[in-house]
């Protein structure tokens, strides 16, 4: 199984998608620290583009392939990105799991950009001026929603283990 989350930064994707592969001892794999290796290594050192993207989709083929779960942790802003989680979960032949995190209160949005720790060496957390200006698109393929303005973290992976049991090889 991929479970792939997206959202925008600040919306509490990480905590969710962290403790999610603790509980599975899925693979985890978030973007961000692929991105930043890119351009700490110098091999990207301004626009990653869709580089990480690719590596992320890459390793998630290889592990899916030795029958592990697979967590990716990104924003997945665009269509392509999203077309390309799903072309790697066909390939595999698994299952996927889309999850959109999203925060609805904008104050409480703001105020947990704001109070972001830096936690990838090297990358400086977005500030909200950034994250309100990110380019996101609004889905418009089924994925599970879940509101961490109205729902705990611990919450969502219960809904979310919930609609993953509920799927073919979702167990």
């Amino acid at each position: 199984m991929l479970v792939v989350f997206g959202g925008i930064p600040g919306t509490g994707k990480t905590t969710i998608a962290r403790a999610l592969a603790q509980r599975w001892s899925a693979v985890y794999l978030r973007v961000g620290v692929i991105e930043q290796s890119l351009r700490s290594g110098g091999t990207l050192r301004d626009s990653v583009g869709s580089a990480g993207y690719g590596v992320a989709n890459a390793l998630a083929k290889s592990n899916l392939a030795l029958g592990q779960r697979v967590i990716a942790d990104c924003v997945n802003p665009v269509e392509e990105s999203r077309a390309a989680w799903r072309e790697t979960a066909a390939r595999a032949g698994v299952c996927l799991l889309e999850v959109e995190i999203i925060c609805s209160d904008r104050a409480e949005h703001r105020r947990r950009v704001g109070g972001r720790q830096a936690d990838i060496p090297g990358l400086t957390p977005p500030d909200w001026a950034l994250v309100s200006a990110h380019h996101y698109t609004p889905w418009q393929q089924p994925r599970l929603a879940i509101d961490t303005a109205v729902v705990e973290p611990d919450q969502a992976i219960t809904i979310i283990e919930r609609e993953a049991r509920g799927r073919p090889g979702g167990e």
